[in-house]
């Protein structure tokens, strides 16, 4: 009887153990969560994220464990970004004490949680919107923080290895010049300036005769723009046909390893992405035989944000962020043209859109091109944001059809011809890397920075006009207006019967 009682026993505690292993998170007596000690590995990580991206299309931070979270921060350099204050407060314009207040609140909940010396603390504020970054290296901080009304969101922004990319990429990048097909453009005065083959898909040429984009400042926030490009310099943006305007350069991306680093990598371009689509939206009708933009005469305001197209690094988040706080601040810059993304949203550039927005900007953003990291992947952030206007690519045929590396979906408001049907050679012209060259670019980053362009040219035909005058103008230009498709919005723009 004896023996039986120790073997009935001994399959007890094996069914218990066996349990344990199982379900790491138990409820302990008083009722809380005890977690595993250690931290995910980046495999468990990214494997849970693929299966709910799989599952619902999208990821959110918020609605993953405390536990996932901290692995998250403790595999992104320990770096958490709160956002702070009551619920869709994604920005503050003026001193509030009760903000402050809130903010220092969750602060000192780190500071109580973690180690280190408040002098050591490695924290940095965000100017207007209501977030900070800040050094987090224990799962009781995230916790503690999470049981805050104060929170609004908690991300690890410093999290970089999904699908194994780093935060040093170069998605996007190429500043190879090509061998420009002569087929794929048509020459124009002063002196042979050469107009894209796209943009006669759209009529662009023909708006030409009611409006060039003058007294439009378009921003656009990108890898900025290369300082081997002449006609994209302060000495060259006024060549030719285009006259009295200006192109201004900034930098917001932080080159460096840290995240708490302040070494700004300067407002050039060194990827190539950037100079293309400042080349779409606003080169010079030149005397030089090279490419035009869609809107000539507009003015230019191009930001270092990113270093590539894909913002999986914690600068390129806070780069965006601050280059669409500054822009937005700005009462001259009416458009803002995004080709860059990612496959879930960001709360602190979610955060910047919102305030941008409220200021009255037009903003453009990409629909997705996809890439080895985002190929399968529906419409991406930030365009898949009420605030931000969508745009991809379609090829020239005569159903509809999305460009070959172009995403698509309900999120989608406006298309652009990107690409010929059946011939992926056949892509937009645009101005080189460097002085003297060109080179063929597309996808819905192209589409997207043409938009901004028509864009442009309306608002400078109707300088009075409102955002939403704007926008409904696009939208009756365009094809399937009053309807809206389910995958390509209201589909491709005719810039003559916009700026008529």
């Amino acid at each position: 009887m004896k023996k039986n009682f120790f073997k009935l026993l001994l399959l007890v505690v094996m069914v218990l153990v066996s349990c344990s292993k199982d379900e790491p998170n138990i409820e302990s007596q008083s009722g809380a969560v005890q977690f595993p000690k250690d931290p995910l590995t980046i495999e468990q990580i990214n494997s849970r994220i693929s299966e709910t991206i799989e599952n619902t299309g999208d990821f959110d931070w918020n609605a993953v464990d405390e536990h996932f979270l901290w692995s998250a921060v403790v595999h992104g350099q320990n770096v958490l970004t709160v956002g702070y204050g009551s619920p869709d407060q994604s920005f503050s314009e003026t001193e509030d004490p009760v903000l402050e207040s809130k903010k220092n609140a969750l602060i000192n909940i780190v500071l109580e949680n973690e180690d280190f010396d408040e002098r050591k603390l490695k924290l940095i504020e965000h100017e207007i919107i209501t977030v900070f970054d800040i050094e987090v290296t224990k799962i009781e901080t995230i916790i503690e923080l999470r049981k805050s009304d104060f929170v609004r969101y908690l991300e690890p922004n410093g999290y970089n290895h999904y699908s194994n990319f780093t935060a040093k990429s170069s998605s996007g990048c190429d500043k190879n010049p090509d061998n420009i097909n002569s087929a794929h453009y048509t020459t124009i005065s002063p002196n042979n300036a050469q107009v894209s083959w796209h943009f006669n898909e759209h009529n662009i040429p023909q708006a030409w005769n009611h409006s060039t984009g003058s007294g439009v400042t378009i921003g656009l926030i990108d890898t900025g723009v290369s300082a081997s490009q002449y006609l994209l310099n302060a000495s060259g943006i006024n060549d030719g046909a285009s006259t009295g305007r200006f192109v201004q350069k900034y930098g917001t991306f932080i080159d460096s390893a840290w995240w708490w680093s302040s070494n700004y990598d300067g407002p050039h371009d060194k990827c190539g992405h950037g100079t293309a689509m400042g080349s779409t939206m606003a080169a010079p009708r030149n005397n030089d035989g090279m490419p035009v933009g869609v809107a000539y005469n507009s003015n230019l305001v191009a930001y270092r944000a990113t270093e590539d197209v894909l913002l999986n690094d914690y600068h390129e988040r806070k780069g965006v962020s601050a280059a669409l706080t500054q822009l937005g601040n700005r009462s001259d810059v009416k458009i803002i043209s995004m080709s860059i993304g990612y496959v879930w949203s960001i709360g602190n550039i979610k955060d910047a859109v919102k305030y941008a927005y409220s200021k009255g900007k037009l903003i453009f953003a990409a629909g997705g091109t996809s890439t080895s990291f985002t190929n399968g992947f529906g419409v991406i952030f930030p365009a898949t944001m009420s605030e931000t206007v969508a745009v991809t690519g379609v090829n020239d045929g005569s159903n509809y059809e999305r460009c070959e590396t172009c995403h698509s979906g309900s999120k989608i408001d406006f298309t652009i011809i990107m690409e010929g049907d059946n011939n992926t050679s056949k892509a937009p012209p645009v101005l080189g890397f460097n002085t003297g060259q060109r080179r063929y670019t597309g996808g819905s980053s192209v589409a997207t920075a043409t938009t901004a362009g028509i864009a442009a040219l309306i608002w400078s035909k109707y300088p009075s006009w409102s955002r939403t005058q704007v926008l409904n103008r696009l939208k009756q230009s365009a094809e399937f207006y009053p309807n809206k498709n389910g995958s390509f919005g209201y589909g491709n723009i005719d810039a003559l019967q916009a700026v008529q």
